[in-house]
């Protein structure tokens, strides 16, 4: 009986601080679900099924390491099925409302902002992938590597090849000139 007391009160403090380590992940899995899909609605989306596939399988987590590799894992591959069965969101609006919904014109940095997003959204998926990962979550090599289920050398090439399109992307649309040199946030991997 006492054992079994023990057992169950293990359990709780383990599925406690599985919660506390998810909940940790939160702001960077939804940063990156966000830069992956491109728009709210689906990011949002992405991390609640993340989360909850992450939940459904904690127990193959491996305690004692850093759950960010293991949750961008399950990420990348619910966005892969995803990508996979595209689905039309559509919206109805009314006239009145179509005509109060004018974009206002972007101002430098929104402009540089919205060249951006789009260069990057250009990239091939598993480029965008590798350079969001290391660029933006700040993951080491071989934790993408294990993330992607790839070679650590695939994604220096895949991060290398990102950074050159991205920087010829951006140059083309103008968008570093007078800002600063790519260098300082796109460093060249050769």
């Amino acid at each position: 009986m006492f054992g079994r007391k023990a057992r169950l009160e293990r359990q709780q403090r383990e599925r406690q601080a599985d919660e506390q380590a998810m909940l940790a992940c939160l702001p960077r899995l939804r940063r990156y679900a966000r830069a992956l899909t491109g728009e709210r609605e689906g990011a949002d989306d992405l991390v609640q099924d993340t989360l909850e596939r992450a939940w459904q399988k904690r127990d193959s987590w491996k305690r004692g390491t850093d759950m960010r590799p293991w949750l961008f894992a399950i990420m990348h591959n619910l966005h892969a099925d995803q990508r996979r069965k595209p689905v039309l969101n559509t919206v109805e609006l009314e006239p009145e409302q179509a005509e109060t919904i004018a974009a206002p014109a972007p101002a430098t940095d929104q402009g540089l902002a919205l060249d951006l997003e789009a260069a990057l959204q250009a990239l091939p998926a598993e480029q965008r992938e590798v350079l969001l990962l290391v660029v933006l979550e700040e993951m080491r090599y071989e934790d993408v590597a294990v993330t992607l289920g790839i070679p650590t050398g695939t994604v220096m090439s895949r991060l290398s090849r990102a950074r050159e399109r991205l920087r010829h992307a951006m140059d083309g649309a103008g968008g570093l000139g007078g800002l600063g040199s790519a260098g300082s946030t796109l460093k060249v991997v050769k």
